[in-house]
């Protein structure tokens, strides 16, 4: 069997000790994520329990779905960040988002200044269903604009998993990968830790991220990974202090 796990580690044990989550979705009752500030607290101090330092959390920005805008994300994680320090978390939380990349970010990119990562890192995402027929326009204008696109969980996107030429394509162009650390686990299906460790064996992840939005996803973390590159997995976590404070 592929992806025999009998001696491979559990999750949690692979967590650096001061580990920056650059993807999750913590701010309560804006989109998938936390329903409310007490979601909010039991996420955040379950990560911290396995060796979570620092969060940027990124809410959808899909109009469709979730008309959140900067305004209102900013609003929510000031009242979100308030109730943190009440209850005594003083870990730093950011807030950037996770932009759908469709015609209306594509028009957004020239109105606005986007809520980014870090510096000029933006976090973006495509359909599950098919990527936009314009999706390289995007990536190009993101680009012109001065913005670095950091491509949210590309394992998880099927319809490459039979066309890896285009993840070789996105990764020409100048995208960077960040890949789900529950994928490593299977929490998405067999065929979506596949495509991780495809990713992972030909080094084009750059980033992980946790996609935490509720407590299903934060009880995987006790999980075993299935993944054959771990070493390749470890070295993607060690990335993610570029966005250290």
């Amino acid at each position: 069997m592929i992806f025999f796990n009998k001696n491979k580690p559990f999750i949690k044990d692979l967590i650096p000790n001061d580990f920056i989550d650059i993807h999750s979705h913590l701010l309560p009752g804006i989109d998938d994520g936390a329903k409310t500030i007490e979601d909010t607290l039991h996420l955040i101090n379950g990560l911290k329990d396995i060796g979570f330092s620092e969060f940027i959390t990124t809410p959808h920005i899909f109009k469709s779905v979730w008309a959140n805008s900067r305004s209102i994300i900013e609003e929510k994680h000031r009242v979100t960040s308030v109730g943190l320090s009440d209850n005594l978390i003083t870990n730093s939380f950011k807030a950037a988002a996770e932009y759908m990349m469709d015609e209306s970010f594509y028009h957004l990119i020239e109105k606005e200044k986007l809520m980014v990562l870090k510096e000029n890192y933006v976090l973006v995402e495509i359909s599950y269903q098919y990527p936009p027929l314009n999706l390289y326009d995007i990536i190009f204008n993101l680009q012109v604009a001065g913005y670095n696109p950091v491509l949210a969980h590309p394992e998880r996107y099927n319809f490459y998993h039979t066309n890896v030429k285009e993840y070789i394509k996105l990764k020409k162009v100048g995208c960077l990968f960040q890949m789900n650390i529950l994928s490593s686990a299977g929490y998405y299906g067999l065929e979506v830790a596949k495509a991780a460790d495809y990713l992972l064996k030909n080094n084009m992840i750059d980033f992980v991220g946790s996609d935490v939005h509720h407590e299903k996803h934060l009880s995987f973390f006790d999980k075993k990974i299935i993944i054959k590159n771990t070493d390749a997995f470890k070295e993607a976590f060690k990335n993610n202090s570029f966005f250290k404070s």
